[in-house]
Parts: structure tokens; sequence; C-alpha cells
């Protein structure tokens, strides 16, 4: 699992550091950290010694890192530039630059190779625009110093401009905003420095499950399993109009290995099933033994839709199943289902993208609403939490970045799916994805429910990724491909990675 802290987590727990003298080391193990990944950039083009590096250094302490860099690097036989981007910069460290024979110019050398980013650090807040810096060359390896210029270290939000990053050494603990939206597509690459802060940091604010901790939950059966052990889920999605989300839903989670699939339906819709997925047990009625259930996809909104829903949350409330409401349920689900399924213990998991999660906040918190609009903007993060909080739920927020949050704050993010995922039918899959992790009771042992989840979510956005290298596909071809990254478990070579060392 890697852990994230909020930039004001980390400059808090920077504080008792630098009161009782110990800035300048802090300084620069940060600097000797990012002068290593420097070099190991560097040398992966060719020999080091006579390349040009430039540093965009601000006035701050972040400004500071990269002139103590720049000097490591000059010791290296590096040629080391400073172009700075402001009225001063850090004394000491532009001290230590000039003492090891590096440069200070205005603008950065057109043979330069690659471009530290130290403009701004943690603690930038605000739209920013760097219409006023020196422009980085075209091809040229950007590293940012602790973040990108740009991003809000708390949130990962870009008010302005950005500095995209090729890689960003950061220190001391990974910022959430580099695992959120626009801060995780601007950070590329990400390396975590450690600098001693362990001791001060406190809880995370986000953690990322990561490929084995995912695998761990849809784990192969062990050799004493039968079909019942192994996870029964139960899926009540599809009608007549919309029989194809009852396909995708049951697809996936007989991909995922699951020991039963249970389909409750329309007779068109159950056709279509047993046509794509003969192992499924079929019929119209809500029974059997399942152990957790799906509802919502392709379910419509009429009478019919309501009375699918409510057989679904009787047997929930009856046997504490847990339930993942997705799609039309979550426009049909109330306050009074919400109310009865968390008193008799059921586990309850909504699966919105933005435009659901406002339309049932609107609906079932509307204080809240008010709320979100009064917290500078979109914040998927404090969105997700504060539903699950009110609500009592576990909350899957799909977009750019997957949040998934418990009611008690615990937060889980996952950035593996991407834009090739916004295709008609690939939340069906998805939800298939998280009842089958719900369904495994045997196997879960102390995993945290939205653990669970993320690991859903990092199994359909791997999907995603290898779907996407064959080119344009559709949600169809996603369960197949489910089957292929659990039976390799390896990760293709594309979109933000992290490595968190220490973390």
């Amino acid at each position: 699992m890697i852990q994230a802290y909020s930039g004001s987590a980390v400059r808090a727990a920077e504080r008792p550091l630098l009161e009782t003298g110990h800035g300048d080391a802090l300084m620069r193990r940060a600097a000797w950290g990012l002068a290593t990944y420097v070099l190991r950039a560097l040398r992966a083009r060719g020999p080091a010694v006579g390349v040009t590096v430039a540093a965009l250094v601000g006035t701050g302490n972040n400004g500071g890192d990269a002139l103590w860099a720049l000097s490591f690097l000059r010791q290296r036989g590096v040629d080391a530039v400073a172009v700075p981007t402001g009225d001063q910069m850090h004394e000491v460290g532009l001290d230590a630059l000039l003492r090891a024979g590096g440069r200070v110019r205005e603008h950065i050398p057109v043979h330069a190779v690659l471009v530290i980013d130290a403009v701004l650090g943690t603690g930038a807040r605000g739209g920013w625009e760097p219409a006023s810096i020196p422009p980085v060359p075209p091809g040229v390896t950007v590293v940012a110093c602790d973040l990108p210029s740009g991003v809000d270290a708390d949130t990962g939000h870009v008010a302005g401009g950005v500095i995209l990053a090729d890689l960003t050494v950061t220190f001391g603990a990974l910022k959430t905003g580099l695992l959120i939206g626009a801060g995780a597509h601007a950070a590329g690459r990400v390396e975590l420095v450690d600098i001693g802060l362990g001791p001060y940091l406190g809880t995370p604010d986000v953690c990322t499950v990561e490929r084995d901790e995912a695998l761990a939950v849809f784990a192969p059966p062990a050799w004493d399993d039968y079909k019942y052990r192994r996870g029964v889920l139960g899926v009540c999605a599809g009608s007549e109009r919309y029989p194809g989300a009852a396909v995708l839903v049951c697809h996936a989670a007989v991909a995922s290995g699951l020991g039963m699939v249970q389909y409750a339906g329309p007779q068109r819709a159950a056709d279509l099933v047993l046509a794509a997925c003969p192992e499924v047990v079929a019929g119209n009625a809500v029974e059997g033994k399942a152990r957790a259930w799906v509802a919502g996809p392709g379910l419509g909104s009429d009478d019919d839709a309501r009375s699918r829903l409510a057989e679904v949350v009787e047997a929930c409330v009856d046997d504490a199943l847990p339930l993942v409401l997705d799609a039309s349920a979550l426009d049909l689900v109330t306050l009074e289902d919400l109310d009865r399924l968390r008193a008799a213990g059921a586990t309850i998991v909504l699966t919105p993208h933005e435009g659901e999660l406002r339309r049932l906040v609107s609906r079932l918190a509307p204080d809240m609403n008010v709320s979100f609009a009064a917290v500078a903007g979109w914040d998927p993060v404090t969105a997700a939490r504060r539903t699950a909080k009110e609500l009592g739920v576990v909350v899957l927020l799909k977009g750019p970045t997957t949040v998934c949050a418990a009611p008690d704050g615990r937060t889980v993010v996952q950035n593996e799916g991407g834009p090739e995922l916004a295709t008609a039918g690939s939340g069906d899959t998805l939800a298939g994805l998280v009842g089958s992790a719900l369904a495994r009771t045997e196997h879960h042992g102390p995993i945290a429910t939205a653990e669970k989840v993320a690991a859903a979510a990092w199994l359909h956005g791997m999907a995603g990724q290898r779907s996407a290298v064959q080119g344009p596909f559709g949600a169809s071809a996603l369960a197949d491909v489910v089957r292929d990254v659990m039976a390799s478990g390896k990760e293709p070579a594309t979109g933000n990675t992290l490595s968190a060392p220490g973390v």
C-alpha cells in the first residue's frame, strides 16, 4: 500500500526538525536524492559528464533544493545552470552552486538536455501562469522538484498553468496532489526520497492499492475450496430495454474467478447472459446463495425497476449482505433503504461518476450539496469523503482518478484507468468486479472494504490499459482482458507509475 500525505501535513512534519536547526540537513538530503535521480536520467541517455542541466529556480526552499542539487551535479562533471524565476534565490544554495563551478543565466541554454522545475513548492496555492518564466525547449526532459509547479499539493488541482514533468522527485512523503486528477497527470513517474520525516507524519491522507495487494483480493482458490466458498454474487441488472448491462456485469464477475454468479432479471436479458456465460445461474427471483449483490446497471426507472431493487434491498437486509448500487439504482435508492441496510449491518457501496454523485447528494443530502460548491470547485476526494460520512456508505467515485472513500474517512485512490475506459458499459464491468471483490467472504480476512473496492478499480483500470494497447475497444472486450491481467499479474509500461520506498 502506497501512502500519501497532504502538503500541509508534510510541512507540519518538517516543522519540529526546522525548529531544532535541521533545516540545512533536510535540504541537502532532498537535494542529494534529486541529483541522484537526475544522474540516472542522464546516464540513461549516455555519459553525464559535460551535458547541460538547467534548473528553473524559484525564490523559496524549493529553489534551494534545486540549487544544492545542481552543486552536486556539477561535482559529477555536469554543466549546471541556474535560471532564476524571481528577484532572489536561496543564498546558501546559490553559494554552494557557485563554489562548485555552476553558472547563473537568464535563459535555459539551447543545448540543455534536462530541466529541473523548482519554481513553486508545496505551499503554492491558487492559479499560476508560467508565461513569465523561460519556456522549456521541446524534447527536453523535465524533472519536477517535489511536485510540478502549478499543482496543489493537497488536492492535485491545477487552477492555471502547470509545468508537465516526465519525472517528479518528491521529498519526505508522497503528496496527495501527485495521486489525484491533473496533479497525477502532470507528475509523470514519481520517485520518493526519504529525508527522515516518518516519525512526524501521522495518518496518511490517502492510499493507493498496488498490484500484489489488488490481485490478492482476487486470489485463486485454495486446494480445498468449493464453489460457494469461492464466492457467490447475485446480479440484479438489465431490463427489457437495456439487456446488455446484465451481460457486462455477469461476464466481468465470471471472468474474475468467482465460484458462482446468480442472475435475477427478465427473460430477454437472462437469455443474453446465458448465451455469453452459460455457467451463470439465471432466474426471475432474487433468491439463492449469493453472499453479495450488485444492483442497478441497465435497471431503468419504471415501477418494475423499483420493485426489483426493493427485493434486493430486502434480501441484503435479511442476511446482512454487501450491496453494490450502481447506475439506475443510484437514482432509485432511498434514505430509508440505506438506513435499513446499515441497521442490519450490510455494507453499502455506491459507484457514481461526478454527475450521478451530484444528483444523489442533491436528492438524499441537499445541505451537503451546498457545501460542495463552497469548497473551491470540484474536489473529488472531499466530495467522496463527505458523501461516505453523511450516508454511511463506501463511495467509489469514478473519474480520471478513482476515489474509494469509507465512512470513517479512509480513502484509497487509483490512477490505472485512463480515457480509454470512457465508453458505454465500462461502468457495468466495474460494478461486476466490485461485487466480485465483496462476494469473496471466505478469503478477505482483515482487508477493509475500501481496499477491496479499490482492488476492483485497479483490475478494471489495468484491463483498460491492456485493451487500449490493441486499439479502440468496447466494454464487452474488458472481461476477457481481466482474465489476462489476473493470469499474468503484469502491468503494461504505460500511465502514471509510482515508486515509494520507505513509505
